[in-house]
């Protein structure tokens, strides 16, 4: 019987909402143990103040960095060279880096680490171990350290090229947000069509609790509608509405090319 392997030992570089949604993912599923989270930031966080409670040490010198088998970068883009440069001396030799930035390329962050880099664009969600994630590189230790680190918290998507990133980034990594205003869409429709506004947003969001938990059946999406979609009843009715106007085609495409230019631009 081959026995487990060890969880790895973790440098989160940034704890914002990203970073502080991995920690409590990785914390909560025994992805990464506790003494074996190591978290800079630059200022103090809830989510790495509840890391530190149960063992993880919190922006310790850097010389404690070359025990580190992983680093994550999870800083915002505009700021990852000024981040990184000054840990990337102290370093293992055997380490590996995974970023979750939109928009900087594995090659110039390798560059400048000196190690293999895998990119990875997670949604928010792993920090209830329900989150999704794209995953690419070139280098098969790096992926695989981002697919142990992942896997355990989110479904993850190995991409066939770097480039495909952004576009996964605004699917997955955008895309909840696009859901959600579409449901708090839906709740004002349902409030101008009668309901009360408290009424139309609890109906909206246990819609889209439905619609997940269909979602978890893993049936295609087409199933999925028509499930739901009888002919001629009113969900028929309002497909059949949001096609012929073409609205829901061109918001989803807008937002997705709007978001993916936002990513190319860092």
């Amino acid at each position: 019987m081959t026995a487990a392997r060890k969880p790895p030992v973790v440098a989160l570089v940034g704890c914002g909402r990203l970073g502080s949604a991995m920690v409590e993912g990785w914390l909560a599923s025994g992805a990464v143990r506790p003494t074996d989270l190591i978290i800079l930031t630059p200022s103090s966080k809830p989510a790495a103040e509840a890391a530190r409670a149960v063992g993880a040490r919190i922006n310790p010198d850097a010389a404690e960095l070359a025990g580190a088998e992983v680093v994550v970068l999870a800083v915002k883009p505009a700021a990852w060279e000024a981040a990184l440069e000054p840990l990337a001396p102290h370093l293992g030799p055997d380490a590996r880096v995974v970023s979750v930035m939109a928009g900087v390329p594995a090659a110039r962050i390798a560059a400048l680490a000196g190690r293999p880099t895998a990119r990875v664009m997670p949604t928010t969600a792993v920090a209830q171990a329900r989150g999704v994630a794209a995953l690419w590189s070139e280098d098969a230790g790096a992926l695989e350290a981002a697919r142990e680190l992942f896997g355990p918290v989110a479904a993850t998507v190995v991409l066939e090229a770097e480039d495909q990133m952004d576009a996964a980034t605004a699917v997955a990594g955008s895309g909840p947000a696009f859901v959600y205003a579409f449901v708090e869409a839906l709740a004002r429709a349902g409030a101008a069509s009668g309901l009360s506004p408290d009424a139309a947003a609890a109906l909206a969001r246990g819609a889209l609790r439905s619609a997940g938990a269909g979602l978890e059946t893993g049936a295609p999406l087409d199933d999925l509608i028509a499930r739901i979609a009888s002919p001629g009843g009113t969900t028929r009715a309002g497909l059949d509405a949001m096609r012929e106007s073409g609205d829901l085609e061109r918001a989803a495409a807008a937002a997705v090319q709007a978001a993916v230019r936002r990513a190319r631009s860092f």
